[in-house]
């Protein structure tokens, strides 16, 4: 049914697309530079960097939502949608900022592995997103949101067990509070992660 509505432009697929692929790129960023904690303020400059040409791709896209008369599918949909993806990559460079500017000297396991599983929640946003083109196996998108939903779930219990360990460190409370606003930023780039898998469950089940 939803590929009898599709317009021929392929035009918002393609900017869900960029924006999903520069979204991967600014989470393996932070994550890389969580694993190899070196040239900090270099690597988070690149990272920024990316976020912009994020911004560049989602305003386009917005302007894109407000000319174009058919759509692929609801315009508040499509709204939410990248705007969660946007606030995606937001998160991530927000994360990237805070080790800068706070002068955070080393990394920390539990920091890393929660920018891993963002990474992986990035790729299947990806997978899942680029499955809307061609809506011919909902069954395949909805088993991708599942697996989203499981990543939040592991990044929320490692969030929970990274912030006792932060806690029971014996680190000085100042740093405790650094370390606490960047778990946090990662964790809740995942939860938008989750948003972004409700959002197309709902164009699925609508559609297909």
């Amino acid at each position: 049914m939803l590929e009898k509505l599709m317009p021929k432009s392929d035009e918002f697929f393609d900017d869900f697309d960029a924006q999903c692929a520069v979204t991967v790129e600014g989470a393996k960023m932070l994550h890389a530079l969580l694993s190899d904690y070196r040239d900090v303020a270099t690597r988070v400059q690149a990272l920024k960097d990316a976020e912009h040409k994020g911004d560049e791709v989602t305003h386009r896209a917005f302007n894109r939502l407000h000319q174009q008369f058919i759509t692929p599918f609801d315009r508040a949909q499509i709204h939410s949608l990248l705007g969660r993806i946007d606030d995606v990559l937001d998160l991530t460079n927000a994360a990237a900022a805070r080790l800068h500017y706070y002068e955070i000297q080393s990394s920390l396991p539990d920091a890393t592995e929660l920018a891993r599983l963002l990474v992986l929640s990035a790729e299947k946003v990806r997978e899942v997103v680029a499955a809307l083109r061609l809506i011919k196996q909902p069954q395949q998108i909805l088993a991708g949101c599942k697996e989203i939903k499981k990543l939040e779930t592991q990044a929320d219990e490692a969030l929970r067990a990274g912030m006792g360990r932060l806690f029971k460190s014996g680190v000085d409370p100042l740093t405790v509070i650094k370390w606490k606003e960047i778990y946090d930023l990662i964790e809740t780039a995942t939860d938008k992660c989750l948003s972004v898998a409700n959002i197309i469950e709902g164009v699925v089940l609508e559609h297909s």
